[in-house]
């Protein structure tokens, strides 16, 4: 699956580290991906998403497999390529993953910041999604604008003929007014239901048979 969101700060490492858990402890093996990541700490040897999406996994990899690019500033993944003299490649990327499936049933696989953010080259990220064949995963974060920005990347999945496997109400202000009315109209808008309605700071993602099915896995459980 490939992990996606409304824009930065949505929460798509937290609800794919929940996700890798549940699958973990459910007995699955399962793999984490990032292959693009801009922004590592002072001090660190690599992103913080990235080190979080490695701890959730429970099948060993090779970091460059699970984060093929790592650029130290946190700015737009193409121009922290163009500034390191690098040109981020779907090839490569897909090759990696190719190595990760092998090894795990579920390999789940986060995009960096929204959907349409750019790569370079025309490409952007649901350009990964699409080489890897991947069905997509919408995270939202539900705060004020959310409704907008859920329902354009929700028909930018669907414009792009990607599968979409379902969205994540991730509820990221707790303070937020009205926030059960803006998941209902995301809901009734895009025609489909939350996979999941994630709590402000939950520490534990209960599987169901709706993320069996988003993820392939209902016909061998």
């Amino acid at each position: 699956m490939f992990v996606t969101g409304t824009d930065t700060g949505c929460g798509k490492t937290a609800v794919t580290v929940l996700l890798a858990r549940a699958l973990a402890a459910a007995g699955r093996r399962v793999a984490t991906m990032k292959p693009v990541a801009a922004g590592i700490a002072d001090g660190a040897t690599l992103n913080d998403d990235v080190a979080a999406l490695r701890a959730a996994a429970n099948v060993a990899a090779a970091l460059a497999d699970v984060n093929p690019y790592a650029f130290r500033e946190a700015i737009a993944p193409h121009v922290a390529a163009r500034l390191a003299g690098h040109t981020l490649d779907l090839d490569v990327m897909a090759a990696a993953h190719a190595r990760l499936a092998a090894r795990a049933e579920v390999v789940l696989v986060e995009g960096a910041g929204g959907a349409r953010v750019p790569l370079g080259g025309g490409a952007d990220m649901l350009d990964v999604a699409s080489r890897l064949g991947l069905p997509v995963l919408v995270v939202v974060g539900v705060r004020l604008g959310a409704i907008n920005h859920a329902l354009l990347t929700l028909d930018a999945v669907r414009a792009r003929g990607l599968r979409l496997a379902g969205w994540v109400a991730n509820r990221v202000d707790p303070a937020m007014p009205f926030a059960d009315d803006t998941v209902a109209a995301i809901a009734g808008y895009a025609g489909v239901p939350p996979i999941a309605d994630v709590p402000f700071g939950a520490s534990a993602l209960a599987l169901s048979p709706a993320w069996e099915a988003a993820l392939g896995l209902a016909q061998t459980s």
